[in-house]
C-alpha cells in the first residue's frame, strides 16, 4: 500500500525522465532544474514504495517496476494533454491547439508548407507537430491526426486515403560523374548503399529491395530517415527516396527505376469524437488536400490557384 497517492508533478516528471534516461534531459523538456526533477523522482519513490530508476553508464536506466508503470502513466500523460488541446477552444471556434503526427521525413518534408498554407488563413489554431516513425494510439489520444504510410486497423477512427506515394532508388549527379550509373541489380555491389544500421523496421516494406539487400550490402548505415535522406541529397550514395521529394531536388537522378520501385499507402487519421470539432476538421480537410497534391506532385501553388 501507498503512503499517499502519487501527484501529477511527479507522475509527469516521471514520464520525461523514463523517455529520456536522465534527470538534466527532463528537466530541459520540462523547465524545471535538475535538483526539482531528482525530488519528484524520489517523492514518487515514496509515495509508490518501489525503485524506479537505476544508474548506469548510460544514465538512469527504467527498473522493471518502472518497465510495467511507464505505459499506464504515458495513458495518463496523453489523456491530460488531450484535455488541455479540447479546452483550448470551442468545439465550433476556428482556435485552440490541434495536434498532429507523422513520421520524420513527412513532417520535415511534406507538412511544412501544407502547415504553413493552413496558419495563414486560420491563425488562431495553434498546431502541435510530434514527429515520430512508431504509430500512434489515437484511440488513447496521443495526437488528434495522424499521417499514416499504413492502413489504419484500429476502430473508432475516421481515416481517408490519400493515394500512393511511391519510392524508388535515387543518386546524386555528383555521385553517379564519380562512380558511374549502375546497369543491373548487380552493379549495385560496387556502389555505396545508403540503408538501415540497427532498426530496419521501415526498410522491410521495401518490396524486392528489401529481399535482395541485408545490412551488411549498405555502405552507410543510419536508422534515421533524415539522415539517410542528407547523405543521400549530399552525393554518399544510393538510396531509396519518395518521388516527390527526390524531384523537388533536381540534382537526383533516379537509378534503375524499372528494377527497383514499391508503393507507400498514405492515409489520414482522425479520432471520430473529433468530427464535431470544428478546428480539428479543418485541420484534417486541409491536410488531406494537400497531401493528396502531394502524392500526385502538384506544389501547393497550384492547388490555390484552383
Amino acid at each position: 500500500m501507498t503512503a499517499r497517492a502519487p501527484n501529477w508533478d511527479e507522475l509527469r516528471t516521471f514520464v520525461e525522465v523514463a523517455r529520456d534516461g536522465s534527470l538534466s534531459g527532463a528537466a530541459r523538456r520540462l523547465g524545471l532544474s535538475q535538483p526539482t526533477v531528482g525530488r519528484h523522482i524520489d517523492g514518487l519513490e515514496a509515495a509508490l514504495g518501489l525503485t524506479l530508476f537505476t544508474r548506469s553508464p548510460r544514465g538512469l536506466a527504467p527498473t522493471a517496476a518502472a518497465l510495467a508503470l511507464a505505459p499506464h502513466v504515458e495513458a495518463m500523460a496523453a489523456a491530460a494533454s488531450s484535455l488541455v488541446r479540447t479546452a483550448s477552444g470551442e468545439a465550433a471556434a476556428d482556435r485552440g491547439v490541434v495536434r498532429i503526427t507523422a513520421s520524420d521525413v513527412v513532417g520535415c518534408e511534406v507538412l511544412p508548407p501544407i502547415l504553413a498554407a493552413f496558419r495563414a488563413e486560420h491563425p488562431g489554431i495553434v498546431i502541435e507537430l510530434a514527429l515520430t516513425n512508431r504509430t500512434a494510439d489515437l484511440a488513447r489520444r496521443d495526437a488528434d491526426i495522424a499521417v499514416r504510410m499504413v492502413r489504419p486497423r484500429q476502430s473508432g477512427l475516421v481515416a481517408r486515403r490519400i493515394g500512393v506515394s511511391r519510392i524508388a532508388l535515387y543518386a546524386h549527379r555528383d555521385y553517379l560523374a564519380r562512380f558511374g550509373m549502375p546497369r543491373s541489380p548487380a552493379d549495385l555491389s560496387n556502389h555505396c548503399l545508403i540503408g538501415f544500421d540497427r532498426d530496419n523496421s521501415s526498410f522491410r516494406g521495401a518490396g524486392e529491395l528489401a529481399r535482395r539487400l541485408t545490412r551488411d550490402d549498405f555502405g552507410f548505415r543510419c536508422d534515421s530517415d533524415l539522415a539517410q535522406l542528407a547523405a543521400l541529397r549530399a552525393g554518399v550514395g544510393i538510396g531509396g527516396c519518395q518521388e516527390p521529394i527526390a524531384q523537388r531536388t533536381p540534382e537526383l537522378v533516379a537509378v534503375l527505376p524499372s528494377a527497383f520501385q514499391f508503393a507507400l499507402e498514405v492515409w489520414l487519421v482522425m479520432h471520430k469524437d473529433l468530427k464535431a470539432m470544428r478546428r480539428a476538421r479543418l485541420v484534417f480537410d486541409y491536410l488531406a488536400a494537400g497531401l493528396t497534391d502531394y502524392v500526385r506532385r502538384r506544389p501547393l501553388a497550384a492547388r490555390a490557384a484552383r
